[in-house]
């Protein structure tokens, strides 16, 4: 038994180690989008559920952090403030499936395909879901969830979903990322990222780790219909949602398990399926039964479950039509292994970029802010969230 854990604990560790470097960029770089871009006007900018409001509402949640529970939270928030339910429901799905480190970490675990597949299937899904609010979504439904969302039940990372750092003076775009308050507020955005979401992150790689590592290949085989190629097309993306469902494993984190799901057996658009339904996992059920309403979560589920297997498909007929999908599969688990190559180096660049963030959090009040992050409404309380600026040096 003991040896089946220490297994299970080496191949997350590998693969935690394979993927730091990417983690740290892509945290890195959304945290200064997130400095950049205002959140301020997103009401304003989504009034309905028009292409343009849709376009724009992806856009804004691909600038957005990564972290699901923060997407889901900021999409209520926006909600309350009189964005269109729709589009800010499109922003959330966008924060947490076309967001860059996502990106990042799918080409370094499984190949730019996957990546790819991803990003195009983002807009299909965003589509799909309009189409499924805009036939069944009733006027009715929309007003008892805008009466149970301005209660103001708290769900997680509600402060976080209210920081706005965003610097908007200083000049041109270097000057403002090198000024004091922009490398205050890229450090700020980057620990909050790292605190919303490490939880998902390692829960993905000791799961993914215990799965590779316990269950046989041929249990996945069987139970993703392998053998049985057509079956196992339109199998895939149907089963996927359900498996990121029972899996706990939110945004970044259900990559990993991803590669285990994949090298196992399940098809190219079950993957992209399994990886876009971290917005309907168990827990994030329960925050949409708070916000929302029991009604409003039973047909978010729904709906997303739809268009998540729907754009999946789509995703495995177009690729597969153009011959993208990989046909081997080796996405990098069991043999990931640290040694003295480029990973090893990039991690440890990547490291002192990671330190250098942390140490401008921590000395410029940033300790004081993330022991707050959690606390529904307070950024309320203190008038503009965390629009004000800890005193930078």
């Amino acid at each position: 038994m003991s040896d089946a854990i220490l297994a299970a604990l080496r191949m997350a560790f590998a693969m935690a180690w394979e993927i730091l470097w990417p983690l740290i960029l892509g945290f890195a770089l959304s945290a200064v989008v997130q400095a950049l871009v205002s959140h301020k006007q997103m009401s304003r900018l989504l009034p309905d559920d028009s292409p343009r409001s849709l376009a724009i509402a992806s856009a804004l949640g691909a600038a957005s952090s990564s972290c699901s529970y923060a997407a889901v939270a900021l999409a209520r928030s926006i909600f309350r403030k009189g964005a269109d339910f729709t589009a800010a429901m499109a922003f959330e799905i966008a924060s947490t499936n076309l967001v860059l480190e996502l990106g990042i970490i799918l080409v370094v675990l499984m190949g730019w395909q996957f990546m790819a597949a991803e990003f195009a299937g983002g807009p299909v899904l965003v589509f799909l879901v309009a189409l499924i609010f805009r036939r069944l979504l009733s006027r009715r439904l929309v007003r008892e969830a805008k009466e149970q969302a301005e209660k103001g039940i708290a769900g997680r990372m509600e402060g976080h979903a209210e920081m706005d750092m965003v610097v908007t003076e200083g000049g041109s775009l270097p000057r403002r990322i090198a000024s004091a308050k922009g490398l205050t507020a890229i450090s700020h955005y980057f620990v909050m990222d790292w605190a919303s979401i490490w939880v998902d992150i390692a829960g993905g790689l000791l799961i993914a780790g215990a799965l590779a590592a316990w269950v046989p290949q041929g249990f996945w085989q069987g139970f993703f219909l392998s053998g049985h190629p057509v079956l196992a097309k339109l199998w895939g993306p149907l089963v996927g949602p359900l498996v990121a469902v029972m899996s706990f494993v939110c945004s970044v984190g259900n990559v990993p398990l991803a590669a285990v799901l994949w090298n196992g057996g399940i098809s190219f658009g079950g993957v992209i399926a399994f990886i876009y339904a971290d917005l309907i996992v168990l827990p994030i059920l329960n925050i949409y039964r708070k916000y929302y309403g029991l009604k409003m979560a039973a047909f978010l589920f729904a709906s997303f479950y739809a268009a998540m297997a729907g754009a999946a498909l789509v995703v495995e007929l177009l690729f597969g039509a153009l011959g993208l999908i990989p046909p081997q599969r080796h996405a990098r688990i069991v043999d990931a292994s640290i040694s003295w190559n480029y990973t090893t180096w990039l991690n440890l660049f990547f490291i002192g970029v990671a330190a250098l963030l942390l140490w401008r959090f921590f000395t410029t009040g940033g300790p004081a802010m993330l022991r707050m992050m959690n606390k529904a409404g307070h950024a309320r309380k203190r008038g503009d969230g965390h629009g004000r600026h800890p005193a930078a040096p």
